[in-house]
Order: structure tokens, then C-alpha cells, then sequence
């Protein structure tokens, strides 16, 4: 009999966090085939549809020409399960399956997620709840291993923490399809240029230090550096969880800049893990991440499928308008001379446009998703461990190691227009930002 889970099952889902397609609950019950897991349960807009389908696909034509190598994928009924499938066949081999967790669904009722959305609406930030809420037309949640705790963690095999980090774009573009107006994308990264839109809307307070470049450099020094600014500035990139529960970071929105006494406070939670000095845990904990980012390769994986991305979205959105059968609304603004840059892409074959679309798809996943990097000391007798291992030279300690990706969702070619024009918004504002401070020089 299938197992379905109920309104009485709720209570023991925790919000854990979200993006903005799933909301992530939290195991805190008893049953052996829930410990040591979290669900993704979908959203649904405020202003939406409330989930009523209008194809019995979750991809639209245009998708399906795209991913037509891909059968499992275009042939999949619904969002979640397309998803999956995407994970499975287009990612996976892409990022290795030993750091992906494609996950299984399980059934919930309606009741489960009505009780879910009441008992978790006062922890959720207030703009996420204001922009949408639980599916509740969705009969079925992904059930995944929680990759901040270790198999059965919360059953007593010592304390574990763990950190996830969104790493971001690792690479300047070198795109020839980048206009003259945004060349400033060749030399500043994506990151620090969202920074100052996000500071002009209100979204964060303070402009991060942290530079993707350093993370994705090779150089420990300044892998370092980075996780020292990701620490210093966390906003909604980096999160630590102490035996699954957090205890550094906001849960679904940006958290507040780490001062003094958020640091003190964290430097206590790390001290029954890494056996350091008073006032040195932390920076062992920073070297720890350095040395298992070093030695899993993870980001030299992620680089590669990001890199996928070789025209740009100033390129692809051209590929784009030519599958979708539209007028190009990009060359329609441009004269004569300008739009001869872009003569090659509306030229090109239908499988040379469409590999330009599905590699930017698939580069803007990777630039999107969430590294999860899980710690436990090693014990003497753990020498037949299935797990990796780094050695903290510092504290003369040992620890298994586990790495995955979480939050690897497809991206939707008709989000392409909005990737273009948010490209377009990045660029002016930090162009203006710039200015601003020169003028007051």
C-alpha cells in the first residue's frame, strides 16, 4: 500500500527553507523512512493559477524541441517530475552522480499542505509569503537525503556540521556577441553588478566583498578569501547547520551581516567539532572548507558546465526569438551596422541554434545552485569509512567529508526575455552606481 502523507503527519515538517519555486521542510519525527531527510514542496504564485495545468506536459512545444533528445524529460506530466528527469539524464552526467542526489517522490494530501503552509507562514520571510504559497493541488513532494547531517546523523553518530554555499557565475563572459553598451560584463563580475541593483532595491543593506573569481581560482588563498567574505556577508549565499539545525544564515531570504556577536556565538557552536584554540575555531573551520573544495574537484566540475555558456544570454536570446518562431525584438532596437553582429546566429542551422539555447539553459542551472559540503570528526575505529576524508593540520584532526549539489532546477526557455532584460537592468544600474561614486569624488 502506498504510503501517503496526512494533516496528522504535518507537525513533524519543519520549514527548513526556499527558493522561489519549492519550499524545504525538515524531518523531526520518528519513522525510519523519514530520519535524516528533507521534501521540496512546490509553490504556486500568489497571482497564479493555483496550480490548474493547462497541457498534461510540463514543457510547452518549444521546450520539447530543445530537450528533444531527451525523452524522459519532455514526457514528463508535471514540473517536479520534469525536474527530476532533468537531473537524471541532462545534469547528472554533466556534474558526476556521486554529488547528485535526484531524490524519489512521495504522496501528501491536500490536508498535509494546508497544515504545512499554517504551521510554517510565520517563519517564512514575509516577501517570500507575499509572492506565493504551498501548491496545494500537488499531490506529491521529492523526498531527498539531508545532506547537512550524515546518514542517520540524528541518531547519535556524533556531531556534524555543515555549510552551503550558492558559488555564482565563476567566470568573466568573453562573449563577441556582447555589446559595446554592457562590455563592463568583461571585466566585473555578474555578482558584484547584481550587488549594487539588489542594494538599489532595498533587497540587502551592504555590498558583499565576496568575488566568485576568487572561490573558483585554484588558489587556496583566495578560496579562502572567499569563504571569509561569504562568512562576513552571507545574505542568501551561505548557510552552516549544526547537526541540521541552523546556526548561521537566513532561511529563506538574506541574513544579516555577521557581527560581533553573531561571530562569538558561532565560534561557541564550533568548538565541540574542530578542537582548536579559543578564537581560532572559526578559522579552521574557513581552512577545512578550503581543503575539501581542493581535494573533491567539485568546482572544477561546476566551472566546466558553467562554461557551457559561450554566447551569452546577449547571444542566445537571438537563438531564442528564432526557435519560438518571433521577430527578434533585440535587432529590432539596433541599426544597421549593430545588428551585423548577430547576422550569424539567425543564419545558423536549427541544431546549431537550439545547442546554443540548451547550453545556456543548462550553464544558467549551474550558475544558480547550491553546494552543500557536510563535516563530522572521524574517529579512530572509522578507518573503514565509506566517506572522503581532509586532515585539519591545525588540530591534528580527521573528518569525513560528503559534497553535493542541491537546488539544480531546470530552467524554462520562456524565462529567456526576462534573463535578457535583468541582464540589461545589472548592467545600467551598476554603470549609474559608478557614476554616482565618481561624482562625489
Amino acid at each position: 500500500m502506498e504510503l501517503v502523507l496526512t494533516e496528522e503527519d504535518a507537525a513533524q515538517w519543519v520549514y527548513r527553507g526556499e527558493g522561489a519555486v519549492n519550499l524545504v521542510l525538515s524531518y523531526t519525527g520518528s519513522s525510519p523512512s523519514f530520519i535524516g531527510k528533507v521534501m521540496r514542496i512546490r509553490k504556486v504564485p500568489r497571482n497564479g493559477s493555483k496550480g490548474v495545468k493547462s497541457s498534461n506536459l510540463a514543457l510547452n512545444e518549444h521546450e520539447c524541441l530543445v530537450w528533444k533528445d531527451v525523452v524522459e524529460l519532455i514526457s514528463s506530466s508535471d514540473e517536479e517530475i520534469a525536474n527530476q528527469q532533468y537531473l537524471q539524464h541532462v545534469i547528472q552526467p554533466l556534474l558526476g552522480s556521486k554529488f547528485i542526489d535526484a531524490g524519489v517522490h512521495v504522496s501528501v494530501s491536500r490536508e498535509f499542505l494546508e497544515s504545512v503552509e499554517k504551521n510554517v507562514i510565520s517563519q517564512r520571510p514575509a516577501w517570500r509569503v507575499d509572492a506565493a504559497g504551498v501548491d496545494t493541488h500537488c499531490d506529491f513532494g521529492l523526498l531527498m537525503s539531508d545532506h547537512s547531517l550524515f546518514a542517520h546523523g540524528s541518531q547519535g553518530s556524533g556531531p556534524c556540521i555543515s555549510v552551503e554555499i550558492k558559488p555564482k557565475c565563476g567566470f568573466l563572459p568573453l562573449s563577441r556577441f556582447i555589446s559595446e553598451e554592457t562590455a563592463i560584463k568583461k571585466r566585473i563580475t555578474r555578482y558584484e553588478m547584481h550587488q549594487a541593483l539588489k542594494l538599489h532595491q532595498g533587497e540587502i543593506s551592504h555590498l558583499s566583498a565576496y568575488n566568485p573569481l576568487d572561490l573558483f581560482s585554484g588558489s587556496k588563498e583566495r578560496i579562502h578569501k572567499a569563504v571569509k567574505d561569504l562568512f562576513t556577508t552571507p545574505q542568501n549565499n551561505f548557510r552552516v547547520f549544526f547537526n541540521g539545525s541552523l546556526i548561521l544564515g537566513g532561511l529563506g531570504g538574506a541574513a544579516d551581516d555577521t557581527n560581533l556577536c553573531i561571530a562569538k556565538a558561532f565560534e561557541d557552536e564550533l568548538k565541540s567539532v574542530i578542537q582548536a584554540d579559543s578564537g581560532l575555531c572559526t578559522e579552521n573551520f574557513f581552512t577545512l572548507i578550503v581543503e575539501t573544495l581542493k581535494k573533491s574537484g567539485v568546482l572544477d566540475q561546476l566551472l566546466k558546465v558553467q562554461k557551457l555558456d559561450t554566447t551569452d544570454i546577449e547571444g542566445a536570446i537571438h537563438a531564442y526569438y528564432d526557435i519560438t518562431s518571433q521577430k527578434c525584438l533585440v535587432c529590432r532596437d539596433l541599426n544597421e551596422e549593430e545588428a551585423k553582429r548577430y547576422a550569424s546566429l539567425h543564419s545558423a542551422s536549427l541544431d546549431e541554434r537550439l545547442r546554443i539555447v540548451k547550453d545556456y539553459l543548462i550553464a544558467a542551472t549551474a550558475k544558480d545552485c547550491s553546494l552543500m559540503i557536510c563535516f563530522r570528526p572521524r574517529k579512530e575505529e572509522d578507518s573503514g569509512s565509506v566517506y572522503n576524508n581532509v586532515y585539519l593540520e591545525s588540530t591534528k584532526q580527521a573528518f569525513d567529508f560528503k559534497v553535493y549539489f542541491i537546488d539544480l532546477d531546470l530552467k524554462h526557455l520562456n524565462k529567456m526575455e526576462g534573463y535578457y532584460k535583468l541582464d540589461k537592468k545589472i548592467v545600467s544600474c551598476y554603470k549609474q552606481m559608478i557614476k554616482m561614486d565618481e561624482g562625489m569624488k
